[in-house]
Parts: C-alpha cells; structure tokens; sequence
C-alpha cells in the first residue's frame, strides 16, 4: 500500500492561514509567519491527520495562484530556510508534505511573462505563452491567453519543451530543497495530457511512492487518473452530494454517486482507486454554512471518513468554523488560523469525532482499502458495508431528527468505534443525528 491510500490530509491555505497581506509588494523584507506551523504540528496530530496539503507557498502577486518565482517561498510567508524547518518538523512527526503545483498558468510578475511585457514579440521567451499579435486587457501591445479569461492568470505553453523541462527542474529542486511528498496539480483538467505522462514519469522517477493529485471537476476521471498519469482527482461529482443528501434528507443521491463509482457492477468507474475526498476547501463555502441543520456536522464527516477516498479536512472546519464566498468573496473562506480562538467559538466534540474517525482510516485496511456494499438505504439513512483481506466495517447514519431502528440482517454485540459503546446488531436502534461505525 502507498502511503498516500490511507493517508489522512490536512487541507492549509497559507495566505490565509497566516494572516498574510493579500497583495505582494516585492519590497518588505521576508516574515518568517510560517515557522507558527510548527507550533500547530500537535493540534494537526491530535485531529489525527498524516498529510498536509499546503496551498500556494510560492512567491506571488496576489493569491498565490499568480506565481511570479516558483523557486522562493512568498516573503508574506517567509524564507526557504523556514519552509525547510517547517518541512523537517512536519516529517520528524510522520506527516507527509504535497505542495501546490500552479503549472497551467502564472501570474504576470513571471520573469519570463516580464520579459514579454518589455519586449513584446521581440522576446525570447514569447513561446513560453500563448502570444500573438493584438493587445490585451491591460494594453500590453500584443495577445495573450489567459486562464478561463483571467488575464492575471497568464497560460504556460506547455506544448514548449523548455517550458517543460524549466517546471521538471522546479519540481525537482522542491524535492531535493524541502523533500516534498507529492503535488496537487491545480486546475489538472486544463493541462496537457502528454505533459501529465511526462510529470508522471520525472516524479515517480524522484521517487516511487511521489503523490500526484489532480484538481479535476466532472466527467470521467480514468481521463486523468491512471497508471500513466495520476495518483487521485478531486472528488467534485460526490462534494455536492455530500451535503445536499443531508439538506434535502435524501441520502439516494450520495448513494447513487457512490454506488456508480465504487459498487460491485462492471460498470462501476473506480473501484480500487482512491478519490481526494472533502466537505469543503479554499474554493466553496465551509460546510458548517451549507449544512442547514448543525447537528449533521459529525454525520456528513462520517459519510466522507467512510465512504471510498481518500479524506481530507480543512483547515477551521475541524471547528466548524462558518464561511460564505458569496458575502465577502474567497477571503471569508479563507482566515488566519487562531486554534484557541476557532475551539472556543466552534463545536468542541466535532475535532474528537474526527480524530476517531482518522484512526479507524489508519488502522482498518478496510476503511483504504475495502469494497463498498450498500446494507440499507432510506431518505434519511444509510449503512453500507467495506471490506478487505477479512477486515469488514458497517458504517450505519442516522440523519433524522428522531431514533431510527435498522434491519442490517446481521445480529450480535459489536462495539461502536467511534464511542466505545456496545450496542447490538439485530434491531439496532440509533438517536437522531447519530452515526456509528462497526468492526464486524
């Protein structure tokens, strides 16, 4: 087994994690913000988690996402040197660390897009974009394309090989400066698929457990998911189930999702293989705001921790911290981390639910590894069954707002891991907005 299949992620916008000013004045000297990880490292252990996937760390204009030198940590952030204390910290406590790959674009503080600007179609590096003759939106006096029509996201060409074997050299000096893990590739479904095999092969090249996920959408994730390219994808065809099952109490829609990606029949898309899981991250509100009734925090981390994936938490969320893009943009998703702040303003039992839950990952082969059986299904409930190698795990949701008594077909006392109460089988009978998680 890969490190990365029963891997617990903890999910850091640095930027915002840090308290870091949202635009990059290129003159302030270095902060060193980022050693402050180093103190949350207990907090990140005690919430069970084994990876952590930083957002963007690397020098930027704005958001971290315009990369102007993929070779210098953010001075908003720090220096090198303290990323590489944080990295040697965060592995001498057995957590993995994936970076943030920005390959498909970068920002228009790039040396090389600056050499562009400064001599137009005259530049050498012209051929590193996507230019012809027009202008821009910000009257540069020649075209370029932009990432979805953000013009401050200007696209690589990664047709060039220069262009190619410039990011392979970054990727590599990444892993020879900080020993990073893996990489997050962002916006994966925009890049090139012959450049995906190439990453592919220099990264397992570096190292043959190297983690490559892909920020992907919809459609048929195989497409960037396989032998030859990808570890994982982002899960977004089961994020909106995940909490609309629970808003609309109809568990059939996540269900059905599950089921046609991991159930037993031929046409099942992607049994065996590990999906990045989450209930929210720095892109869409945090789940304590979508969800219409509180008491299904615990439940829908349940549902994620056990469904087939690969589970990942956001930083706040553990807290139930509260977020809405839509009153106040991407920043209300994204605040400085203030753990005492965040605890006493949050639920205080939600962290111990998913600790419990990040220790059933890591010590049941079946919660990685396991098939998926649907064992019954209502509006309102859910069981359903995952095994492996005679490891088995009935996870059983109650998401109404009253008991609920099951017929599992199975009887006999097992102890609930969750809570280490013994309950029986045969006739269970769970309290509203409960869930348990069985060993059978």
């Amino acid at each position: 087994m890969k490190w990365y299949e029963n891997a617990v992620f903890y999910h850091i916008y640095p930027i915002g994690y840090f308290g870091c000013p949202r635009q990059n004045d290129f003159q302030s000297e270095p902060t060193h913000k980022i050693l402050k990880l180093i103190d949350d490292i207990p907090h990140i252990k005690e919430l069970g988690c084994n990876a952590i996937y930083f957002g963007p760390v690397f020098e930027s204009s704005a958001h971290g996402y315009d990369t102007a030198d993929y070779t210098k940590i953010d001075r908003r952030l720090g220096t090198n040197e303290d990323f590489k204390k944080v990295c040697s910290a965060l592995h001498e406590n057995g957590i993995k660390v994936v970076l943030d790959g920005v390959f498909n674009h970068v920002g228009r503080d790039f040396g090389a897009f600056r050499d562009v600007r400064e001599h137009k179609l005259g530049s050498g590096k012209k051929d590193w974009f996507h230019v012809r003759e027009g202008n821009s939106c910000y009257n540069d006096g020649f075209y370029y394309e932009g990432w979805e029509g953000h013009y401050e996201l200007v696209k690589l060409n990664l047709y060039n090989p220069e262009v190619k074997q410039y990011l392979k050299d970054v990727i590599t000096g990444w892993k020879n400066e900080f020993g990073i893990d893996g990489l997050r590739l962002d916006v994966a479904y925009c890049l090139d698929l012959n450049f995906l095999k190439e990453l592919h092969g220099h990264c397992k090249w570096l190292s043959e457990d190297f983690f490559l996920l892909g920020e992907t959408l919809h459609g048929d994730y195989n497409k960037w998911m396989n032998p030859e390219m990808l570890d994982s994808v982002t899960n977004y065809e089961c994020y909106k189930g995940l909490f609309s099952s629970f808003n609309d109490m109809n568990m059939f829609e996540i269900a059905h999702s599950i089921q046609r990606q991991f159930g037993s029949e031929n046409w099942c898309l992607y049994r065996g293989k590990h999906l990045y899981t989450f209930v929210d991250n720095h892109d869409v509100n945090r789940i304590a705001t979508m969800l219409k009734t509180k008491e299904h925090l615990p439940e829908i981390y349940t549902l994620l921790f056990m469904m087939p994936g690969i589970p990942s938490v956001y930083y706040g969320s553990e807290f139930g911290v509260e977020g809405d893009k839509n009153h106040g943009g991407d920043d209300m998703l994204r605040p400085e981390f203030n753990r005492e702040q965040m605890k006493n303003a949050g639920i205080r039992d939600l962290t111990a639910h998913i600790r419990a839950l990040a220790d059933i990952v890591k010590e049941h082969p079946a919660a990685s590894e396991g098939d998926y059986k649907q064992v019954q299904l209502t509006n309102r409930q859910y069981a359903f069954m995952r095994s492996c190698n005679g490891d088995s795990l009935l996870t059983v949701i109650n998401a109404d707002d009253k008991p609920f008594t099951y017929n599992l077909n199975m009887g006999g006392r097992k102890t609930d891991l969750l809570t280490g109460e013994e309950m029986e089988l045969g006739g269970l009978t769970l309290p509203a907005f409960t869930s348990a998680v069985f060993s059978v």
